[in-house]
């Protein structure tokens, strides 16, 4: 049998009080020494209240990004158009926020809304509801958070512009939590900045499409694109793609997979090294095309299409 590996004070991992573990992001590893991500580890302590919507965000015009901000982008922000009585509220998504705040109230009035949080109710939607409608009447310069969310709760749906598309900013470290608030930063907040720019994998959106978005981990290069039609639909139209060998965005690239996630799925496409976003503009343009026509596509699969279809289900990995 493996042996514990130690954490701080001398004790292993495991037997350490939540309560002496700092906070930190999801993704992170967790500050105990386990060796595990915070969210496998101490930072599972907070469990759902219930089960919320299949698609917490459907309905939003960007469903696709909001997703893609909340599980796989590390740094971006994307400025929301509040409705109502609010429509005059400076609020911003990110993706997250110093020690994993789900709220932060800036000294100038503004709003940031963290989406990559380490507790939940089982709705992401509500979730930030709750955090929003809370930082709507919270003093200036506070941290917000997360309060009792139940099915009865409003979602974020009831108090944005669902028509208003976002304007995903993506960034290469976490600088945009202090611009313009250096005397709002303190020492954990420095530390924390510094624990999650090391994880911070380059990242680009791309313009061609909507929720697409190239990144490089490690000696790889992957484009991840959420796409929020039916997943059934999606994957009958990957099927047939893949079947037809039509599937590649250029030489040396191969789709191997997807991530399903809040109740859409992401296909994956791996691209040697040194490829960069701007040069899978153009073949993700023509992939969308063959996608949309392969998705208009009413005949039943073919043989070697189901074969694809079984093939690329058990490559689907569900985050959420």
């Amino acid at each position: 049998m493996a042996k514990k590996k130690s954490g701080p004070k001398g004790g292993t991992a495991a037997n350490i009080d939540s309560a002496d573990v700092p906070v930190v992001g999801m993704r992170e590893p967790c500050p105990c020494g386990s060796g595990r991500r915070y969210k496998a580890c101490h930072g599972k302590s907070a469990s759902a209240v219930f089960v919320g919507a299949t698609r917490p965000f459907e309905g939003i015009a960007s469903e696709g990004d909001i997703v893609a901000m909340r599980e796989i982008v590390p740094a971006a922000t994307a400025k929301v158009t509040m409705a109502g009585e609010h429509a005059d509220r400076d609020v911003t998504l990110v993706t997250v926020l110093p020690m994993a705040y789900p709220g932060l109230v800036r000294s100038d009035g503004s709003i940031l809304l963290g989406l990559q949080i380490n507790t939940g109710s089982g709705d992401a939607s509500r979730d930030l509801a709750d955090v929003l409608t809370t930082a709507l009447t919270t003093e200036p310069g506070e941290p917000v958070a997360l309060g009792r969310v139940n099915e009865d709760s409003p979602r974020l749906q009831d108090l944005i512009d669902v028509d208003a598309p976002l304007v995903v900013e993506v960034h290469d470290n976490f600088d945009f939590w202090v611009d313009g608030a250096a005397d709002e930063v303190n020492d954990d907040i420095k530390a924390s900045l510094d624990r999650a720019s090391q994880y911070a994998h380059p990242t680009v959106k791309l313009e061609s499409v909507p929720s697409a978005y190239w990144t490089q981990m490690g000696e790889k290069e992957y484009l991840r694109w959420i796409m929020p039609q039916d997943e059934e639909k999606v994957l009958d139209a990957l099927a047939r793609l893949h079947a037809a060998g039509d599937d590649s965005l250029g030489e040396g690239t191969r789709f191997i997979g997807m991530f399903r996630f809040l109740g859409v799925v992401a296909p994956v496409w791996e691209m040697p090294t040194g490829t960069g976003a701007a040069a899978i503009e153009a073949p993700v343009t023509q992939m969308s095309a063959k996608l949309d026509k392969a998705l208009a596509s009413s005949e039943p699969l073919t043989n070697d299409e189901r074969r694809a279809r079984a093939g690329i289900t058990t490559r689907q990995v569900t985050l959420r």
